[in-house]
């Protein structure tokens, strides 16, 4: 099956007289390429905002899901020829994945379940081999749970330190206590590039820089920066990098992990089982080569071939035009909903792109979620596994509005409408 996605597949009309980068994207015909947002909620047109949890799902991806099964499915790594092609466009997604974020090679991506396993991965391999009584870790107060349990519980284990950076009033990274809390026994950094909270996008490059300074190696989460912006893992200078697939068009449970090749080769095995060792024997483990070293039992093989024309139906829009789209529909919310009496932005002032999460004075962020709901607006509230974050912008909980380029301006004013009735009524 040809998985080349062309422009006008992508919701674009093609006009070439136009650059593609300088060309606004069509958002009522990429619309049409997702299905789900063709249905209705509570008897309403769905307002999806709910992106940073998980995106919605070109028909593409669905309809290369569904050919696979029917037509193509056989194991990985196997000798016969279905096994062949299956092993070929396998690994025809992982050089996608590479070229995504501008990898030096495919064999620095490890495919996971997406970027929770991702950073769990990284973490197994630390605690094993790096950290020991007296070692530190270093992570931020902006941490999902997700870069953050999985340190906790590596440095439970080894006995590590784990020290965390505070964040400014706005939700920023106070980079200068960053700076001093670097050690001389600060073993590795992990930090977020974007928030899932304020959508902030954090200094990742400069964090890099004075990690490195020090010989410190740097992981980031970039499960909410790989969908909504482009992704330069060596301009970053970072060691690791951990991404989301469900984040950007593909099938739930597939992400992957990006470490520089000499990096990975360095660190131990995290998981063992079939297509990881090169040789079974009871006295030694000897793991493959990169990338299959990390890849343990049967990988997520329709996951992440269904992903590929996903990946290429973001990349056809252009991820900077993404990125200016999304960053102005966000501003574009941001203003409707400060000019509401009683709401408040969370991050206000910072450099954001995506996400958007604020609270209603007198009303539970649950209790915003649930009219919203009633109206059609699928959003998120909660403490958005991030409840050390909230505490030090001063809230137990929010409510997320999340976005992506498949929203439009009147799914903002529809939000803004809702809010300031709830407010209102409350």
């Amino acid at each position: 099956m040809d998985e080349t996605l062309h422009p006008t597949e992508a919701g674009e009309s093609e006009d070439k007289t136009v650059p593609r980068d300088n060309r606004e994207l069509d958002v009522e015909r990429i619309r049409r390429d997702f299905p789900m947002l063709q249905r209705r909620m509570n008897g309403l047109p769905l307002v999806y905002l709910d992106s940073a949890a998980t995106s919605q799902k070109p028909q593409v991806m669905i309809d290369r899901m569904r050919a696979l099964y029917a037509e193509e499915y056989a194991k990985v790594e196997e000798g016969h020829s279905l096994s062949k092609h299956a092993t070929q466009v396998f690994e025809e997604v992982r050089a996608k994945v590479a070229r995504l974020i501008n990898a030096a090679e495919p064999r620095e991506i490890i495919f996971t379940r997406g970027s929770t396993e991702a950073l769990n991965l990284i973490s197994r391999a630390f605690e094993r081999s790096r950290l020991g009584p007296g070692d530190e870790v270093l992570i931020t107060m902006a941490e999902h749970a997700s870069n953050a349990i999985p340190w906790q519980m590596a440095c439970e284990d080894s006995g590590a330190t784990l020290r965390v950076v505070p964040v400014t009033a706005s939700g920023e990274i106070d980079l200068a206590r960053f700076e001093q809390l670097l050690g001389p026994r600060t073993r590795i950094v992990a930090v977020s590039h974007v928030s899932n909270v304020t959508g902030t996008v954090f200094p990742v490059k400069r964090m890099t820089e004075l990690a490195h300074a020090r010989g410190i190696p740097v992981l980031v989460d970039g499960a909410q920066a790989v969908p909504h912006m482009p992704v330069d893992v060596r301009d970053i200078g970072c060691d690791f990098y951990a991404g989301s697939g469900h984040k950007m068009g593909g099938p739930s449970s597939v992400g992957f992990l990006y470490g520089v090749a000499s990096k990975l080769e360095e660190l131990p095995v995290a998981d063992g089982g079939s297509t990881m060792a090169q040789t079974l024997s009871f006295e030694k483990i000897q793991p493959k080569p990169l990338p299959h070293k990390y890849e343990a039992g049967e990988p997520a093989f329709g996951e992440v071939v269904a992903w590929g024309p996903a990946i290429d139906y973001w990349m056809d829009l252009g991820l900077e035009r993404i990125a200016a789209y999304e960053k102005a529909l966000t501003e574009y919310a941001t203003g409707k909903l400060l000019a509401i009496p009683g709401v408040r932005v969370l991050g206000e002032g910072t450099e954001r792109i995506a996400v958007l999460s604020f609270t209603v004075e007198g009303v539970p962020p649950t209790e915003v979620e649930k009219e919203l709901d009633r109206r059609g607006i699928a959003a998120r509230a909660g403490e958005l596994d991030a409840e050390p974050l909230l505490k030090a912008l001063g809230v137990d909980m929010a409510v997320r509005a999340s976005f992506m380029f498949y929203n439009t301006h009147e799914e903002a004013d529809a939000l803004a409408e809702a809010v300031a009735e709830i407010a209102r009524l409350h």
